[in-house]
């Protein structure tokens, strides 16, 4: 009777109404485990950390620096990124450029207030240079934007004027503005009006490269107000990466240090040394403490020559340390320990010496001695300093990359054959060399990039008759002549003079060298060939515009 009774007092369970039911049943399921799910994602999306910019967590990493296999990836020279690699090319800065309409032309004189003046040397402070340079120079170079001009000052002689300017490509794919000066050839009519006769070329108007102290600002529009507070590279001027020093033993002994000794990753590849030395950096920034640098580099065989490890390398060849230096609190270590054997005892200064990589940052945040030591030991992995930044250190010190930049010196061999190529011309990017020859794990691609198979895949990617920059590992460049009955080809040693004896950047690091000349070594070629490419119209990839095979070999990709 009871369960009768319960049966007729509802009718939901008669059966013509299990459908219903049923259908009702799934609906209320379904919208409870849609709801379970938002909470899901939107708790995830809540406590989501974005990876390091090498996009791999640190474990991935670590198995691969510590490999022993034969993996390509491990005598990969190709260029690490840096901090200004992930910066976006669509700044608000780069919005503001000058426009010819914005330049103001001055009155002309009258012809009868200018006469005996045919003969007198060209006054380059004159208000009429001014405008017609900036005229000049932005009908001339099309393919750039300008953001600032200086004022144009005297150059070689009676007739010439040189002035500056900062620049970027129309097309950057880059975040980073270019310095350029040039020299202008000014000539003076009869009816006394000045033109412009001719612009030099690249850097040729050296005495407009550092603005003179007592020089009047140029010309350069208002930035929006709403800009964001970004800092960009400056690619041309003037590098101050002089080495900071302390002020007073006062200021240094009230200063909190980081030391990292010892360890595995001296002449390791880049990759290595970066990853390693930003754990290091990211370290001390954690700990609100100056870092104490060995700007020494052991640079690996990889790279060089002599197929050798060569010590003696600089920190600043390869990497902008007026940025690092302005950035962060860093000091050299030999002026460190020269002031520490100066004032640790008289100031009573402590060290705390840490031996084993699994202390971790957050064990000591409260140690309060001036220097924090930490030492490594010779077993390899483990002695590496990027094994300080694994495991729960990983989610709390997060690497500074953006306090890495490039080489500002190698960045303006980068300009300089860019701007002679007029910032005007597409790049392919060949890779041969070591993996060509391995048909095992890329069984074609020495088919897929000798010159009748290059020229096929670009013929409908790149118009006849282009400037065509290729950067490739191949030494032999003649091996792509027959390109040249197309194109107009371009390698890296075509402009070997950038760096050769009578160049800048030959005469900047042989100064910070002691006195010794600077080779350009294998990472640098790499570095300038890579930076290159990067800046052309069109880009071909060898590893997705010439060839199927996987760039780390088969069944890769």
């Amino acid at each position: 009777m009871l369960g009768r009774s319960l049966l007729s007092r509802s009718g939901s369970f008669r059966p013509e109404n299990l459908g219903q039911n049923a259908i009702a049943m799934i609906g209320n399921l379904s919208f409870t485990i849609f709801v379970f799910g938002v909470l899901i994602f939107t708790l995830i999306a809540a406590t989501y950390q974005p990876e390091d910019p090498l996009f791999h967590p640190s474990t991935k990493i670590t198995t691969f620096l510590t490999s022993t296999s034969n993996a390509t990836f491990m005598s990969d020279n190709t260029v690490v990124k840096t901090g200004e690699d992930f910066l976006s090319s669509n700044q608000t800065a780069f919005v503001t450029f000058i426009n010819i309409t914005d330049v103001v032309d001055v009155p002309v004189v009258a012809a009868s207030d200018c006469e005996g003046d045919m003969g007198k040397p060209i006054n380059c402070l004159d208000p009429e240079i001014f405008p017609l340079m900036m005229k000049a120079a932005i009908e001339q170079f099309k393919d750039i934007h300008f953001y600032r001009f200086g004022k144009p000052v005297p150059g070689s002689n009676d007739s010439t004027c040189d002035m500056a300017w900062r620049f970027r490509p129309k097309e950057g794919k880059t975040a980073a503005f270019y310095k350029d000066y040039r020299r202008f050839v000014i000539t003076r009519s009869e009816s006394c009006n000045f033109t412009v006769a001719g612009i030099g070329d690249y850097h040729t108007g050296g005495n407009a490269r550092k603005r003179k102290k007592n020089q009047k600002p140029g010309f350069e529009k208002q930035q929006p107000k709403q800009a964001e507070n970004v800092t960009l590279p400056v690619v041309g001027e003037a590098v101050n990466d002089a080495l900071p020093v302390v002020e007073s033993e006062g200021s240094f002994s009230r200063g909190r240090y980081l030391f990292y000794a010892g360890g595995g990753d001296r002449c390791k590849s880049m990759n290595h040394y970066l990853w390693s030395f930003l754990c290091a950096l990211g370290e001390a920034q954690y700990l609100n403490r100056t870092l104490i640098m060995d700007l020494s580099i052991c640079l690996s065989s990889i790279y060089t020559s002599s197929n050798q490890d060569e010590e003696g390398k600089n920190f600043r060849f390869y990497f902008d340390f007026e940025h690092l230096k302005e950035s962060a609190s860093v000091l050299d270590q030999s002026q460190f320990w020269s002031d520490w054997k100066k004032w640790q005892k008289k100031d009573g200064l402590g060290l705390h010496l840490v031996e084993d990589f699994r202390v971790t940052p957050m064990k000591l945040a409260e140690v309060n001695d001036a220097l924090i030591m930490r030492k490594f030991g010779s077993v390899e992995p483990d002695n590496y300093w990027y094994r300080v930044c694994e495991g729960e250190t990983e989610s709390v010190v997060q690497r500074p990359w953006h306090l890495i930049w490039k080489s500002r010196r190698l960045m303006e061999i980068v300009s300089g054959i860019a701007s002679r190529l007029n910032w005007d011309f597409d790049s392919v990017h060949v890779v041969r060399g070591e993996k060509a020859r391995n048909t095992e794990l890329w069984p074609n691609l020495a088919t897929d990039t000798s010159p009748m198979a290059i020229l096929s895949s670009l013929q409908d990617k790149i118009e006849d008759g282009r400037n065509l920059y290729i950067a490739m590992d191949e030494p032999d460049t003649s091996f792509l002549d027959p390109l040249k009955d197309k194109y107009a080809t371009h390698f890296l040693d075509e402009y070997k003079d950038l760096w050769d004896e009578k160049s800048d950047w030959y005469a900047e690091t042989m100064k910070l060298n002691n006195g010794f000349p600077v080779e350009f070594d294998g990472y640098m070629r790499v570095s300038v060939d890579t930076e290159v490419f990067l800046r052309g119209k069109k880009q071909i990839e060898t590893f997705h515009d010439l060839t199927k095979d996987c760039r780390d070999g088969i069944n890769t990709c």
